[in-house]
């Protein structure tokens, strides 16, 4: 048997050990129970804060949604404004809609318009009838088909015959059919390309047009822009161009826009299809409405670019 003074000895060794692992393990409870209470107390911060950044983010998708619905539809229609029949000739590509739905937007603030889009195409496309009644636009649709003989070769086009006469005329004629000559409401006809890009500063300047109005175009004929040159007086007398600026009207298909009741009053006038030299066509429809000096100079007198 061991001796009692062993035991006291094995006492005095365990005795010690025993009280440090005790106050060690009540130190550790004490810090998870304050990190637990820590946690509570943050948790429930955390779930304040949530709730009103949830709240502060509801109201801005609110907000966002107002916006875009305000902005997906033209501006109401104006029983005082004229008409702006803006004809755009269009054909199968692969940046078609990219190119049409830019323009779309450009569109979508302009009151009082009627948007004619013509494809060079046998029939009416999904795509283009889909995405025409999407745009929430005023609108008529038409096609015709470009004859094989006139259409480009590989990457050759046809100077004789510009990409879209065709599909202006038919536009030309559709106007004349469903107006008569004594239409009453006032209106402007524009071509509008689906390549360009155009200020809304423009359809406000045209709307005023009696005759055939005219203004400077950007970035065409290898110039910043060409213009028509225009007197003290306020009248065209000639074209700022480099490429034949002899040409009866050296002008861009974008330079200028036609009243409607002129356009009802001359059945005759058409882009000519035959028997006319590249850059010639829009000589050949303005010769058949007005004089030189009959045009109507926009744009502060032609000295600002508004396209």
């Amino acid at each position: 048997m061991p001796k009692r003074r062993d035991i006291v000895a094995i006492v005095l060794i365990v005795l010690p050990w025993m009280l440090l692992i005790s106050v060690w393990h009540q130190s550790n409870v004490t810090s998870v129970l304050a990190a637990q209470k820590a946690d509570t107390s943050n948790g429930r911060s955390d779930s304040r804060a949530l709730k009103e950044s949830s709240s502060l983010q509801n109201r801005d998708i609110v907000h966002v949604l107002r916006t875009e619905y305000v902005y997906s539809r033209p501006p109401p229609w104006s029983e005082i404004l004229p008409t702006l029949h803006i004809i755009t000739p269009t054909y199968t590509r692969p940046v078609q809609k990219a190119e049409l739905t830019r323009l779309a937007n450009t569109l979508l603030h302009v009151s009082n318009l009627h948007w004619i889009v013509v494809e060079d195409s046998q029939r009416r496309t999904t795509l283009v009838s889909h995405f025409l009644q999407e745009t929430g636009l005023n609108y008529t649709h038409l096609n015709v088909l470009t004859p094989l003989n006139y259409k480009a070769k590989g990457d050759v086009r046809n100077p004789r015959v510009p990409r879209g006469t065709l599909q202006r005329n038919l536009a030309l004629r559709w106007l004349r059919e469903t107006f008569s000559v004594n239409y009453s409401q006032p209106g402007v006809v524009y071509f509008a390309d689906d390549d360009n890009t155009y200020s809304l500063q423009l359809f406000e300047e045209m709307r005023s047009t009696k005759k055939v109005s005219v203004w400077p175009v950007a970035f065409v004929g290898g110039l910043r822009y060409e213009s028509p040159k225009v007197s003290g007086q306020g009248k065209v007398y000639g074209w700022k161009t480099v490429f034949d600026p002899h040409r009866p009207f050296a002008i861009d298909m974008a330079g200028f826009a036609v009243n409607l009741g002129l356009i009802l009053s001359k059945p005759q006038a058409y882009f000519k299809l035959r028997g006319v030299k590249g850059g010639y066509q829009e000589s050949s429809l303005l010769k058949e409405l007005v004089t030189l000096s009959e045009l109507e100079p926009k744009a502060s007198n032609c000295t600002k670019v508004t396209d």
